[in-house]
């Protein structure tokens, strides 16, 4: 049977980026070392760029802030299925930027809470890995 995403999307992996999952985030610190937290990721397919949604003040916007472009991971699981999304992540606080973030992160998963101070890291997907594929070119890079 073809899962369908509540958009009417059929392509496997959009179905599998628009299924509620939480996700981890990879990123590495100053020291080298990863630090990893699970996150709630949403994927824009036209812009291959995943999003995720925090406080400002979190550690993993501050360490990314202080390394513009570093190379991250976000990694989704469900059983047998897996997808990761690998890329060079960039901090915004820019409104406009953070609220298209919380309009796709309402979508799929709920209503964020209120956050005065809420950033965005957007990360340029550049490779993607797993069991869960694209059926269509040009979804992934």
């Amino acid at each position: 049977m073809q899962r369908e995403s509540v958009l009417g999307e059929t392509d496997p992996f959009l179905v599998f980026w628009g299924e509620r999952h939480l996700c981890t985030l990879a990123s590495p610190r100053a020291d080298g070392s990863l630090h990893q937290v699970p996150v709630g990721v949403t994927y824009d397919p036209e812009r291959h760029l995943a999003r995720v949604i925090s406080s400002a003040t979190s550690f993993k916007v501050r360490n990314l802030e202080a390394r513009p472009g570093s190379r991250v991971s976000v990694c989704q699981v469900d059983g047998r299925r897996w997808s990761t999304l690998e890329g060079e992540a960039w901090v915004s606080r820019d409104p406009a930027v953070v609220a298209e973030a919380v309009r796709r992160y309402a979508s799929r998963y709920r209503e964020p809470r209120a956050n005065a101070d809420r950033a965005v890291i957007e990360i340029v997907v550049k490779r993607v890995m797993g069991n869960v594929r694209p059926e269509r070119e040009g979804i992934v890079p």
